[in-house]
C-alpha cells in the first residue's frame, strides 16, 4: 500500500496527525467530517485528497484518472460549494440540499465540500438536517477556521479533524527543503502569517519583498494631506493588482491542463459530453476568480501587517509617540478585520491613510 494521494501531498507538510486520521477514516467513512484550522493549513488540499480516497475504487492508492480528476476538481461526484458573497446564502443552502439528494453520476459516492463554513451564518439551520441525515452515498466535508456558536450543533454531528497552524520555523524549513536560501525563506515566512500556501506563492513572486518595503515606507511619506494619502493609496492598490501575477500564471497552467484532459476524453471511446467539458471549464474559471479575489485580500492583509509593524518600529525607536502608534495600529487592525466584509480596496485605503496622516 503506497497511499499515493496522501503520501506527500503538496500543501499538507506538517499535518501528519490530520493525514493519519484521514487515512484511517477513508477505510470506514461516515456521513460528515469537519476540518478545523486557520487559513493556509491545507484544509482544502486535504479535502480534495480525502475526496479522491473516497471516490477512487482503489482508495486513492493508484493515482488513477479518477484521483487526478478529483484533485483537479474535474469530477462530477466531487462538488465544491464556494460562498458567493460574505457568507453561504439560503439559496446556496437549498442547492446543497438538492445536490446532496441526487445519485452519484459516475461512482458509488457523492462528496460535497463546504469551505469557509464558519461564515455560513443564517444558512446553518437550513443545512442541519441535510448534513445530519444525508443519503447513504453522500459524504460531507466541511471546512472552517473555527467553530462559532451557530456551528456547534452541526460540529457535534461530524468527525472533527484539526489542522495545526504553521510556525515560522516550520515554514522556513519547508521552503529551504524546496530550494530557497535561509535568508529568503525567513523573509517569506515573515510575510506569510503562518500560512504555508501563502508562503509558497510568495516564494514564486520576485516582487514580494519590494511590496512589503513599499507598505513599510508609508508612515514616512504621509504628511497629513488628503492628496498625498490618495496618491499613496492608488500606488498600493496597483501593487495589489500586480500581486496576482504569480497566481494567474499558475491558473493558466491549470486551465491548459483541464482543456487538454477534456480534449483527450472527448476523443476516447467513451466520450466526455461537450456540455460537461464546458461546465468544467466554467467552474474552473469561477474558482480562479475567487482565488484571485482571495489573493488580493491576502496581499492587503500582508501589506497592513507591514504597515502596522512600521508604526511599532517607530514607537520602539522613539521617533513616534507610543500612544499615537497604538492608535495607528488600532486603525490598521480594524481595516484588516473588516476585510471579511469585502470593502472597496481603494476607498478603504484612502480612508485609512487620511486617518493615519492626521497622526503625523
Amino acid at each position: 500500500m503506497t497511499d499515493t494521494i496522501l503520501a506527500v501531498p503538496s500543501g499538507l507538510a506538517g499535518q501528519d496527525t490530520a493525514l493519519q486520521t484521514l487515512r484511517l477514516a477513508a477505510r470506514r467513512p461516515v456521513h460528515a467530517y469537519l476540518f478545523v484550522g486557520p487559513p493556509g493549513t491545507g484544509k482544502l488540499v486535504a479535502a480534495r485528497a480525502f475526496g479522491a480516497m473516497l471516490l477512487c475504487p482503489n482508495g486513492g492508492e493508484d493515482n488513477c484518472e479518477i484521483c487526478k480528476r478529483v484533485v483537479s476538481h474535474d469530477y462530477p461526484d466531487f462538488v465544491l460549494f464556494e460562498r458567493e458573497g460574505a457568507s453561504l446564502t439560503i439559496d446556496q443552502a437549498r442547492e446543497v440540499t438538492r445536490v446532496a439528494a441526487r445519485s452519484a453520476l459516475e461512482g458509488g459516492k457523492l462528496v460535497i465540500v463546504l469551505p469557509e463554513f464558519h461564515l455560513a451564518r443564517e444558512a446553518v439551520p437550513a443545512l442541519l438536517k441535510t448534513i445530519e441525515e444525508p443519503p447513504a452515498s453522500t459524504v460531507f466535508i466541511i471546512l472552517a477556521e473555527f467553530v462559532p456558536p451557530e456551528l456547534i450543533t452541526i460540529a457535534s454531528r461530524c468527525v472533527r479533524v484539526d489542522f495545526r497552524p504553521f510556525t515560522s520555523e516550520q515554514i522556513i524549513n519547508i521552503l529551504i527543503a524546496e530550494g530557497l536560501t535561509r535568508p529568503r525563506a525567513a523573509s517569506i515566512a515573515g510575510m506569510a502569517n503562518g500560512r504555508l500556501d501563502r508562503a509558497r506563492l510568495l516564494a514564486t513572486d520576485p516582487e514580494a519583498e519590494s511590496r512589503w518595503r513599499s507598505w513599510a515606507a508609508v508612515p514616512g511619506r504621509l504628511d497629513g494631506t488628503g492628496l498625498v494619502a490618495a496618491t499613496i493609496a492608488e500606488e498600493l492598490a496597483e501593487l495589489l493588482k500586480r500581486s496576482v501575477g504569480p497566481l494567474s500564471a499558475r491558473q493558466d497552467e491549470e486551465m491548459k491542463a483541464l482543456v487538454e484532459r477534456n480534449s483527450q476524453q472527448m476523443s476516447m471511446t467513451v466520450k466526455l459530453a461537450p456540455s460537461l467539458a464546458r461546465q468544467g471549464v466554467k467552474e474552473l474559471e469561477e474558482t480562479h476568480k475567487r482565488e484571485q479575489r482571495r489573493q488580493r485580500t491576502d496581499e492587503l492583509r500582508t501589506g497592513l501587517a507591514a504597515l502596522a509593524g512600521a508604526y511599532r518600529d517607530r514607537a520602539a525607536a522613539g521617533t513616534m509617540d507610543a500612544g499615537l502608534a497604538v492608535r495607528a495600529v488600532g486603525l490598521i487592525d480594524q481595516l484588516s478585520a473588516d476585510l471579511v466584509f469585502n470593502p472597496g480596496e481603494l476607498l478603504a485605503l484612502q480612508a485609512l491613510l487620511v486617518r493615519l496622516g492626521r497622526l503625523v
